[in-house]
Formats: structure tokens, sequence, C-alpha cells
């Protein structure tokens, strides 16, 4: 007499497992329901994205529980196996999820572009924003310099800057160590360089840097490249989660819809092929 026990153990592990992988996928659904924000866009995200990152997990109890009935089938000589028959409610279930994640596909997609419309927006009105508010600062300061004090500090600034440069300049060993020092930024160790061999160009630097024009060319010229970096990282954050999203879920919605349809159609042949009783 042939030992069923392994085949029958092996059976009941692997069914064991698929229904638990199933189950806790259902409990992780339940559980990103809450709190329940269906008019919330970015709460239409997080779920489509924690879905399809949990989307395999019953994908697999499917699969572990249909090679459990396999193996009932093979052992018992292709009758059907004893006990609650799960496979009918698991093509269903297929089925559904299915055309779950074949919904999220372009849900998802249309929620990552609006939201990303929406992020440019406010991208862009904040740097608006700073732009206003900068140029009100500087037209403050630069009505402040065309008084006879301002031009009188402002003049003032500027002897002091050339003083220094001038010291550090004037000192061989100095000018090396502010060379070599890595806490000096690069244009100021450029500027030094320079200088050395050219002392106009400080005099020219110093004047640029305490003009209040080239002073809002050059902030406002840092406020759109933040601006712009800032956009760009949003068009890529959505680029990326709307391509692994709706890939991932195409797949997985191809994957349960051939595993339920297949299941489906297949039971439905058999169940047509039968052959009647005969009346006696």
């Amino acid at each position: 007499m042939v030992n069923r026990f392994p085949s029958v153990t092996t059976a009941l592990t692997l069914k064991v497992v698929g229904i638990i992988c199933i189950l806790s996928f259902f409990v992780d659904f339940f559980i990103l329901l809450l709190p329940f924000q269906p008019t919330n866009r970015v709460w239409q995200i997080n779920l489509a994205t924690a879905l399809v990152d949990r989307g395999i997990v019953p994908l697999v109890g499917l699969g572990l529980l249909f090679a459990a009935y396999w193996i009932d089938s093979a052992d018992a000589g292709g009758d059907r196996p004893q006990g609650i028959d799960l496979r009918f409610p698991a093509m269903i279930l297929s089925s559904i999820l299915g055309l779950m994640f074949l919904l999220i596909f372009p849900l998802h997609l249309n929620n990552v572009n609006q939201a990303k419309t929406q992020t440019l927006n406010r991208i862009t009105q904040e740097a608006d924003q700073a732009e206003n508010q900068l140029n009100a600062r500087l037209s403050q300061l630069q009505a402040q310099l065309n008084t006879e004090q301002g031009k009188a500090q402002l003049e003032q600034l500027r002897n002091q800057t050339k003083a220094q440069f001038s010291e550090i300049l004037k000192d061989e060993q100095r000018y090396k160590q502010a060379l070599e020092s890595p806490q000096i930024p690069a244009n100021i160790k450029d500027l030094l360089r320079k200088a050395k061999t050219d002392p106009q160009a400080l005099n020219k630097a110093i004047e640029q840097q305490t003009d209040i024009k080239t002073l809002q060319s050059q902030q406002l010229s840092q406020v759109r490249q933040r601006r712009d970096e800032a956009q760009q990282q949003a068009r890529d954050n959505a680029w990326k989660s709307g391509l692994r999203i709706g890939i991932s879920s195409l797949l997985l919605s191809i994957g349960y819809i051939i595993i339920g349809w297949t299941g489906l159609k297949g039971r439905g042949a058999v169940q047509g092929g039968k052959p009647r009783a005969t009346a006696r």
C-alpha cells in the first residue's frame, strides 16, 4: 500500500500558506482604507501604490492553492479532492483582483498627472512670490542707497572690503593659506588669483557685488534655478511613479485575469463535458 501521508501533508501545507497569503493581503487592504478619504487624490495615489506593491502576495497564494489541489488530484488518481473545494471561489477572486488592478492602471496615471500639475503650479506660485518679495526688498534697499547717507555707507563698505583683500594680497603667506583653506568659497579664491595679477579686477568685482542690479540678477537667477530644479524633480517623481505602478498593476491584472478566466473556462468545459445520467 502506497503511503499518501507525505503528499497529503504537502498539499495541506500549500493550502494553509496560500490561504494565509490571500487573507493577509485583504487585512492590509482594509487597514490601508483607513482613514477612508476617497475624494483625496493623495490618498488614492498612496492606496494604489500600496496595493500594487502588495499585489504579488495573493497571486502567490493562489498559485500555492492550485498547486495543492493539483497534488490532491494527482494523488487521488484524478478524482475530486475530498473536503471543501476552494478552487471555484479562488477563480472568482482572481477575476475580481484582475479587474481591480486593471482599473488601477488608468486611475493611478490620471491621479499622478493631476498631482504633478498641482505641484508644478504650487512651485511656480512660490517662486513668483519669492521673486516679488526679493524685488520689493531690493527696491527698498535701492531707495536707501540713493540717499547721501546710503551712498556713504556703501562707499565705506566697498573700501573695507577692498582693504581686507589688499591685506591678504600683500602678505604672501596669508595669500597661500587663503587659497588652500577649504572654508573659503571657490569664487573668492578665483577673485584672489585674478587680483594678484590684475588689481583692477578687485575693484570691478567689489563694485559688481555691491551693485543692486547685479545683486538682483544673481538672486533672481538662484530663485529661478531652484524653481526649475523643483519642477524637474516633481516631473521625474511623477514619471517614475506612473511608470512603475502603472506597468506593475497592468502585469498583475493580466496574471489574475489569466488565472481566473482560464480556470472558469476550464471548469465550465469540464462540467459541460460530463455525461448526463441515463434514466433507468
